[in-house]
């Protein structure tokens, strides 16, 4: 596994680097897509764009089209799927009761989920567009937990697998995600959005 995952980011990397000036904009694009096609490596587009772009180029540019991906996705499933969901699951009470924990999160806890690095970004999307969470609430939730992954994938982590072998990243994980916990509780206090 450890073996795929290095050929893998080396592939990706290497295509993106041939590409010249359209790497970084196909890497911007697939940022955004990223938030719905789970399968295509996040850290490598945004740790590509901190080489690219610097530092804070990289982080605005990288955190705007994350924001924008899971936007789209949740967009999509709350308007295109949503309705044809909640039919299909009417008479299963096992995800009745899942969506009906997904519509009692609240910010903090829904922006800490969003805040770890290793979260598929996909499913917390789909399981906000299905459910009732307001969009205030999610798009609130995204600005801040986007902040420490983009950060943590920029600054820190260069690569998956860095990241998962070095305690100080990990270190470094839980202080972020423990910051955006604490940003969104006071965020929280001040507009009511529970």
């Amino acid at each position: 596994m450890t073996e795929f995952l290095n050929n893998l980011d080396m592939i990706i990397t290497n295509f993106l680097n041939n590409l010249g000036v359209y790497g970084p904009i196909l890497g911007c694009f697939l940022i955004s897509i990223e938030s719905i096609v789970p399968i295509l490596p996040l850290f490598v587009f945004i740790t590509m764009n901190f080489l690219v772009f610097g530092n804070i180029i990289g982080f605005l540019i990288s955190w705007f089209f994350t924001i924008l991906g899971c936007l789209l996705s949740f967009w999509l499933f709350r308007k295109k799927v949503r309705g044809w969901f909640n039919k299909k699951i009417e008479k299963k009470k096992q995800i009745t009761k899942i969506i009906k924990c997904v519509n009692k999160i609240k910010l903090e806890q829904l922006t800490l989920i969003i805040a770890i690095p290793f979260t598929p970004a996909f499913l917390i999307n789909i399981a906000a567009g299905l459910s009732d969470i307001a969009f205030k609430k999610f798009l609130i939730a995204i600005i801040i937990g986007k902040i420490f992954l983009v950060f943590f994938w920029g600054f820190v982590g260069t690569s998956l697998l860095q990241s998962l072998t070095n305690p100080q990243a990990l270190i470094k994980v839980v202080i972020l995600v423990l910051i955006a916990y604490i940003l969104s509780k006071i965020i929280n206090k001040k507009f009511k959005l529970d």
